[in-house]
């Protein structure tokens, strides 16, 4: 019992850190933005936690992992048609996993990674989107999409027994959400005056980056939770070298992207620093328990080059990510996943195979989801705002508030 007390306040604390990351996960999308836009990031990220854990309860949580929540109401061929175990009634809620955390610990933590999935999307189809349109299209990925490919893992599902490796989520949670993201921008077209009719990009400066770096650090704590969380146990020398693979991944991330960027660029980029400590983290997340320091240092000195060259070609493809959302979650995420198959403890050329085509595989799950769900809510409620609400900001036209209205209305900006 006393193992059971220790392991289970481990992982609540490090539920309390993911929940955490929300307000990382704000800060930086309102600072990295203009400010008359900033009233309306906040409202998506305050829905997304609320919104998702509660359709994480009545859904989510039941398509990734057989319980009980919904025993008896769904009917059993609903699950069957995503080859899911139906949720079954044992009385079994209040018991421990393997001496490890409560059933209700369990549903908590894995519901904050939920609602992580949706965030991604937030920053990336900042300044432009419906907000109805984003909060109509954010319970469905997280009620459905996120949990199916959950499942196919960390469910038990194929990909499982494929030997498909993926510890805290870089391609389960990071690029299901950056698959999302790319979608939702492709669709969605660029903010107005992004690329001009030369086709050149038109840097559109975040108005607070001060706050952009708080809630990069803020991330960078919660990470803590997000990865020391996924050991399932307060195993100290598990924990121990898992946080520290962490923590060596995201400082390499930061050093590289800010080499990377000022030897391409000739300046000394705030924004690439910051984006390149967050890709490091993403890059080790998919094999932070296997990596050696040593190991973890090499993917967060891939993973900030990522970065650099990932911003570069959305730029080139003509596709606008106001927050580096796609470069960060997805091609970090895809990065980290192959480097299970080529760094640490399970590295091999057939471990490469396995993790390549988990990636494919949930890409063109996510991929099509994504567009059919975004091309539905496009042709009936409409996914971008008029021309006139997205000049003058969606904080007045949307919300009727200003962030700082001490310092006058959007429209005096």
């Amino acid at each position: 019992m006393e193992l059971l007390t220790t392991n289970n306040v481990w992982m609540m604390v490090c539920t309390a850190l993911v929940f955490f990351m929300h307000l990382g996960f704000s800060l930086l999308e309102v600072g990295l933005t203009r400010q008359k836009n900033a009233i309306n990031i906040l409202f998506k990220n305050v829905f997304i936690i609320c919104a998702g854990l509660l359709t994480y309860a009545i859904l989510g949580f039941n398509l990734m992992y057989p319980g009980s929540f919904l025993a008896g109401v769904i009917p059993d061929y609903f699950f069957d048609l995503f080859g899911l175990s139906a949720p079954v009634a044992d009385g079994s809620l209040d018991l421990a996993y393997n001496e490890g955390y409560t059933y209700w610990t369990d549903f908590l933590f894995q519901g904050m990674f939920a609602a992580t999935a949706a965030t991604i999307v937030s920053g990336a189809v900042a300044e432009r989107i419906k907000l109805g349109s984003f909060m109509l299209f954010s319970v469905i990925y997280i009620t459905i999409v996120y949990p199916i490919v959950g499942s196919w893992k960390w469910g038990g599902g194929f990909l499982d027994g494929l030997g498909f490796y993926d510890f805290a989520g870089s391609t389960l949670v990071h690029s299901v959400g950056g698959w999302g993201a790319l979608i939702a921008i492709y669709l969605l077209g660029a903010r107005l005056g992004k690329f001009g009719k030369d086709g050149q990009s038109h840097a559109i400066p975040g108005h607070n980056i001060p706050l952009a770096t708080a809630g990069v650090f803020i991330l960078w704590l919660g990470w803590f939770g997000f990865n020391g969380g996924s050991v399932l146990s307060a195993d100290p020398s598990l924990t121990s070298i898992t946080l520290v693979t962490t923590c060596l991944a995201a400082a390499a991330g930061g050093i590289s992207a800010f080499l990377v960027s000022t030897i391409a660029y000739k300046n000394f980029d705030l924004t690439m620093f910051l984006n390149g400590i967050l890709g490091g983290l993403v890059g080790i997340t998919a094999g932070a328990d296997l990596m050696s320091p040593f190991d973890a240092v090499l993917i967060g000195l891939v993973a900030g080059g990522v970065i650099v060259f990932g911003v570069s070609l959305i730029d080139k493809l003509k596709l606008d990510d106001p927050v580096g959302a796609v470069a960060v979650h997805l091609a970090c995420g895809i990065w980290g996943t192959l480097a299970v198959g080529i760094f640490g403890s399970m590295a091999g050329f057939d471990q490469f195979l396995t993790q390549l085509a988990g990636v494919g595989i949930i890409g063109a799950f996510c991929c099509i989801s994504a567009f059919v769900i975004l091309s539905i809510i496009k042709a009936t409620m409409g996914l971008r705002m008029e021309e006139k609400e997205e000049t003058e900001g969606l904080d007045a036209h949307e919300h009727g508030m200003d962030a700082y209205a001490e310092f006058g209305t959007v429209h005096e900006r």
